[in-house]
This record gives C-alpha cells, structure tokens and sequence, in this order.
C-alpha cells in the first residue's frame, strides 16, 4: 500500500472501514475528554469534578479527562495538579505556547483512546449531549461528531451579539467554503483517533480557526460528521475576543479555500471504504467492489438518461436534433463523470478531476457517435420520425453506451480507484 508523508506524518493510502469499538477490560479509557484552558483558576475545578462526576455516572466506557493548560500565569496549573493527584481519571498537560488547537492537537496525537473528544471550561454545554456526541463514534457510524446550538431543537441563551456573530460565520462557510455542517464555532466536539492521525497533520491553524479547518476538510473528504443538538447558556465571562477572533478565522477561511481550490491538499487519503454497505457485501462469482460500482453507475445512470432526455428536449425546441443531441449529452456527459467519479468510484477531491473530466468527453465523443449514429440511421429510413420515436431510438443507444461508458470508466478512466476497491473489500 503506498503512503503519503505530511511534515513528520505518514499517511496510508485510505482509512480503513470503521468498526464497533469493542467493550475492553485492560483499563485502556475509550473516551479521552479534553478541557483546554488559559487562566481558569476559578472555573476549572468545578468544571473537571462535574464532569467526572456526569461520566462516573453514565458513560458506560473507561474514560479519562485531560486538562491542557495553554500556558497560563495564574495558579491553573496548581489546580490541575492537585486535581490530577486526587482523580485517576485526571491527567494535566502543559504546553509552554498558547492557542486552543494548539492544545487540541498536542492532546488528540498523544492520547491512546480510540474517541478523542474536547469542551469549554465553562461547561456552557449540557453534559447530557456528550454520550449522544461519542456514541455514534463508538459504534463506528461516524467519524467526527460536533454540537450544534443552531440545530432546530437546540435550546440556547446568549446575547444578541454573539448570537448574530455566530450565524453570520457560519453564512460565510456555507457561501465561500460550501460547508454543510451548522455549528463550526460550539465548543463540543469529538473525533476517532484514526481519524485524527490522518486529519491533524493536514490542519495548519493553532487558535480558534482550528475547528472550521479541521470539520471543512473532514466534510471534504467525505467523512460523516454527526451533529447533536445541544443546550447552550452563554458564559458572560468569556475571555474570547470577538472582533480579532473573527478577523483570524477570516483568514483562515480565505487560507483554506484557496488550498481546496489549487488541490493542493491530499484529501483521498482520508477516503473511507464503503465497509458496512451491503453493496459491498462479497457475491459468488463477483469480483469485489464490482457490486457496489454496478449499482452505483447503474443509479447515476438513470438520473443522467432522465436528465439527458429533458436536455434533449428543451433543446429540440429550438435546434434540429443533431445538435440537440450534442448539446444534451455534452452536458450530461459532464454531470454524468462527475457523479461517477464521486459516487461510484469514490474519488473525493480535485486531485486529478480535469484530467477525469477529459477522459469523461472522450467517452462522451464514443456516446456521441452512437447516438448521432442512430438518428441518422433513423432519419434515412423514416425521414420524418415523431418525436416519441426519436425518444425511443434514443433511449436504446444510450444503454448501448452506457454499458460501454462503465467499462471504460473502470478500466481506463478510474483504474487506480477500482483497484483500491477491490483490495479494501477482500
């Protein structure tokens, strides 16, 4: 399997299937919660003794709760100690440089807990949303899990400033970045450590952008993040700086698109294997993966035939039915490529997607000549044909070629991606 080097980091080629964590009894945490902090004196011990107390009671797994102290002045890490000398779910980490990812991703590549998790020292979260955040990790159906106060059943206090602050934000990640997920900014979040290993070497930010950059590269990549919505009460005494906070991830927005962009960052690698689909599941006399790729092209298939035929129409309105068809598989040709890329043959990201898009129109000229074929050879015999019978002659050379397409795109134009396949479900 080939690997990919990021700074001091080795990357496989894709993560593997994601799997139930089993029930172990070595006394190794399943869960390791972090609480970064910067001169909590006040708030951390109530904060730590809560939580443990909530896990104590019920979290059905080990778990260890790590205080990452980002460099305070006052007597913080004084109170860490004595609470890591009291608790054996208590570990402190010192770091001598402040900044919350910083913290978190110090904390996360050292943990050997397979759920790495993290929240504010204030508590502003219910604890009653952290078994719903993890379990889904657990059970292996997602791979990050976050909080999100903007979810419909969220219930949340805070002050009008933050309030538009925050939905304004995450206005500007879905208009620049494309991101899906609501809530970028909820200090609640949670991420399996085999995805950590691959995805943090990938983050560059240390400071509050750290958590956008690491969910739009996450969701990139085609990663399942969960949300959970959560009760929030804002914390008056909040040390954060609105308006240089918000300049910073700013920043780091234009910073991150711009790599997306350039496709500069290696996001197949963090590629997950369709391991639980029934696709996937091993047919007698079927090669693996084959199954899954059949059905998928066969889905996409469809969809593009009906938007094809609707193309065709719209332009036959206005045009003889040479170009109309030209025209119409053009364009669905494109739309056709990229879902097959994407959903079929699971490539995510830029990387090489112009050259596949290429390959796609030289697919698209073989179509071409079927179709264009076919109509000709139905104009010379009828001369006139109805529109229905257009339709039909249509309809039968594109299955012609759609059974050609599907052996071109595995075996030419996707060729390293089936391969992949192949192996990951053996």
């Amino acid at each position: 399997m080939r690997t990919h080097t990021i700074g001091e980091h080795t990357i496989g080629e894709a993560l593997p299937a994601r799997e139930h964590l089993p029930v172990s009894a070595t006394g190794r945490p399943v869960l390791d919660v972090v609480i970064p902090v910067y001169n909590e004196e006040k708030d951390l011990e109530p904060c730590v003794r809560r939580l443990q107390e909530h896990l104590l009671r019920t979290f059905p797994y080990g778990f260890r709760i790590t205080v990452a102290d980002n460099a305070s002045t006052d007597t913080t890490p004084e109170v860490a100690a004595a609470l890591t000398a009291e608790m054996p779910e208590v570990r402190s980490v010192r770091l001598e440089q402040k900044g919350r990812g910083r913290a978190l991703r110090t904390v996360w590549s050292a943990s050997d807990a397979p759920v790495l998790a993290y929240m504010d020292v204030d508590l502003s979260t219910d604890l009653n949303a952290l078994l719903p955040l993890v379990a889904p990790l657990i059970s292996g159906h997602s791979d990050l899990a976050i909080g999100s106060r903007l979810a419909r059943s969220s219930r949340v206090v805070r002050g009008p400033k933050r309030e538009f602050v925050s939905r304004a934000y995450n206005l500007i990640l879905r208009s620049s970045l494309a991101a899906r997920f609501s809530d970028a900014q909820c200090g609640f979040k949670a991420i399996r450590r085999e995805v950590a290993e691959r995805l943090l070497p990938m983050v560059e930010d240390t400071g509050w952008f750290f958590d956008t950059e690491m969910l739009v590269l996450a969701e990139r990549a085609g990663l399942r993040i969960h949300e959970v919505p959560v009760d929030w009460v804002d914390d008056p005494d909040s040390t954060v700086h609105i308006v240089r906070t918000a300049t910073d991830d700013l920043k780091g927005v234009w910073r991150v698109g711009r790599a997306l962009a350039t496709g500069s960052l290696p996001l197949d690698r963090l590629a997950r294997p369709f391991g639980d689909d029934p696709r996937d599941r091993e047919l007698n006399g079927v090669p693996g993966g084959l199954a899954r790729q059949l059905v998928g092209f066969c889905v996409v298939g469809v969809l593009s035939t009906l938007f094809y035929l609707a193309l065709y129409s719209a332009f036959r309105l206005g045009a003889g039915p040479q170009l109309a068809n030209a025209a119409a598989l053009l364009v669905s040709a494109v739309a056709n490529t990229a879902a097959n890329r994407r959903l079929t043959f699971g490539v995510r990201g830029r990387d090489r997607a112009v050259r596949h898009q290429a390959q796609g129109l030289v697919v698209f000229a073989i179509g071409l000549a079927l179709t264009s074929g076919s109509l000709a050879a139905l104009g010379a015999a009828t001369g006139d044909p109805a529109h229905s019978t257009e339709l039909a002659v249509l309809i039968v050379a594109n299955l012609a070629a759609t059974v050609l397409r599907f052996l071109l795109f595995r075996l030419w134009v996707f060729p390293e991606r089936a391969t992949r396949t192949r192996t990951s479900t053996r």
